[in-house]
């Protein structure tokens, strides 16, 4: 009750805050830019914010972070809109939504994808919101239990959920980890800061550029795949389809309800954990997901709890990684990083003292959430239509404009040719893997999770002095990895017996 009566003010003064017209404004034209990046793929959260940070510096600090939270949580909704329309996903969180929500529209199912990933989007927005006034301090205390050996054990049950998103043979999934488990480990070696695997090139140094992996392996392989159809077919599946109502059905909201309830529960918990976020909690959700599913068959077919799931998931993420950021001065990703530097500009020192010392801008942010949320909602909506009609236009028109979006997109993220030929060569593979029916979306999650997962076990095998016990002897990492091996003994337990009989 203390709790309560401490929030219900605070939000009070929050929204008071946040309806003046100019942090309106502001609100606004974060979520649009948000959405626009989401939509344009190979720019991303991290870049457009970093790139627009200057801007800010003549805004009030109220406004500059509500304008930078919304460009945040605006990415969220529009990296869904290719991932769905012609499945090219512009962050890693986005590639999960690729596997259902891609084939939803191939079956002319486009606009219910859209709509229920923006409903998902906006009901885990408003949750969050609600999380990070009443929860925030608590949560951000549980965050702090975290180490390396927990952060460790956490990724490796991640890598191992990711396997689950696989369908046929689980030795396939696994094969496809350890390959972007062996990409993640191009770059510079965190410990010694040698160069690994680069063969000499300095643009390798940093390792694979996500966007020019993702792009790779998601939109210039089905480009390829498509462009190697019959003409009579329109060279794409989804035009041969009747494209039907933009909105879902009242079976669809049923079936997603629960879907999205646990993606957003899902997404407040990893989005809380420094280091783990929106990529971990997209992908948790779809495994949860074919887990909980009387059919599990029917994932990467088409099913709508595949989308919702997700991006609930995904935005639940994305608003609750403020809150270590915020309450402790912890940024749990590069995009929380930029928040932080933005607040240290600002002369406001990040942690517990922002809810006492700066109480309008910390109700005040999120209190905007909330409004930012619905204008999303109020934007994205509306233009489902105008979205689905690009399903209409031939793919033999469509792709070249594809082509050069991606080829902008991956360009302006590092300014080097090399990312276009790196692209080239991953859709080439991608190609390779449609033919072979082997899925990269567990690739994907290792190739992003790989360089964290090394830099926390050496981390931790430092602090033990190479002793590997220490991540038994810590209760929560070991809690994680025994929940990682009874997952493995899960999957493998129908195989063995299939085999037995």
């Amino acid at each position: 009750m203390e709790s309560l009566a401490t929030v219900l003010p605070g939000l009070a003064f929050g929204f008071q805050t946040a309806i003046t017209s100019i942090n309106l404004w502001y609100c606004f034209v974060g979520v649009f830019l948000g959405t626009l990046v989401g939509v344009l793929p190979g720019i991303g959260p991290l870049a457009a914010m970093s790139m627009l940070l200057p801007a800010t510096f003549v805004l009030p600090p109220v406004g500059a972070l509500i304008m930078l939270a919304g460009i945040f949580y605006g990415t969220q909704y529009g990296g869904s809109t290719t991932s769905i329309l012609i499945k090219l996903p512009g962050e890693t969180a986005s590639v999960v939504t690729c596997i259902d929500g891609y084939e939803m529209a191939k079956q002319g199912r486009a606009g219910p994808a859209l709509a229920i990933a923006a409903v998902g989007s906006f009901f885990a927005g408003t949750v969050c919101t609600l999380i990070i006034a009443v929860a925030g301090p608590p949560l951000a205390e549980v965050a702090l239990e975290f180490g390396s050996p927990e952060f460790f054990s956490l990724m490796v049950m991640g890598l191992i959920f990711s396997a689950v998103l696989a369908h046929g043979n689980i030795l396939k999934a696994i094969a496809m980890i350890v390959l972007g488990l062996l990409l993640g480990i191009i770059g510079t070696d965190v410990n010694s800061g040698m160069w690994r695997f680069t063969f000499g090139a300095a643009a390798l140094s940093e390792g694979l550029s996500f966007p020019v992996v993702a792009m790779g392996l998601f939109g210039l392989s089905e480009i390829l795949s498509n462009l190697g159809k019959s003409k009579e077919s329109e060279t794409r599946v989804m035009l041969s389809k009747k494209i039907y109502g933009l909105m879902p059905t009242w079976a669809d909201i049923k079936v997603s309800m629960g879907a999205i309830m646990r993606g957003t529960a899902i997404g407040a918990f990893f989005g809380t954990l420094p280091g783990a976020g929106a990529t971990i909690s997209a992908f948790s959700s779809y495994a949860v997901e074919k887990k909980v599913a009387k059919d599990d068959s029917i994932f990467g077919k088409g099913a709508i709890q595949g989308v919702a799931g997700p991006e609930a998931a995904n935005n639940a993420a994305a608003q609750c990684a403020f809150i270590p950021t915020l309450t402790l001065g912890i940024p749990g990703s590069g995009t929380m990083a930029v928040v932080l530097g933005a607040l240290t500009i600002y002369g406001i020192t990040p942690g517990p003292q922002v809810m006492t010392e700066r109480p309008d801008l910390f109700w005040g942010l999120i209190a905007s959430m909330w409004i930012g949320n619905l204008i999303l909602v109020i934007l994205n909506l509306p233009l489902i239509g105008i979205w689905v009609k690009l399903l209409k236009v031939p793919y033999r028109f469509m792709f070249p404009a594809i082509l050069v979006f991606m080829a902008i997109g991956i360009y302006s993220v590092n300014k080097l040719e090399l990312d276009i030929y790196l692209t080239i060569f991953f859709g080439l593979v991608g190609y390779v893997f449609i033919k072979l029916k082997l899925e990269p979306a567990p690739m994907i999650l290792a190739l992003v999770l790989g360089p964290m997962m090394e830099e926390n076990l050496r981390r931790s095998l430092l602090l033990s002095r190479g002793d590997p016990m220490i991540f038994i002897t810590r209760p929560i990492s070991a809690a994680f990895l025994i929940s990682t091996a009874l997952l493995l003994i899960f999957m493998i337990l129908p195989a063995i017996k299939k085999r037995l009989s």
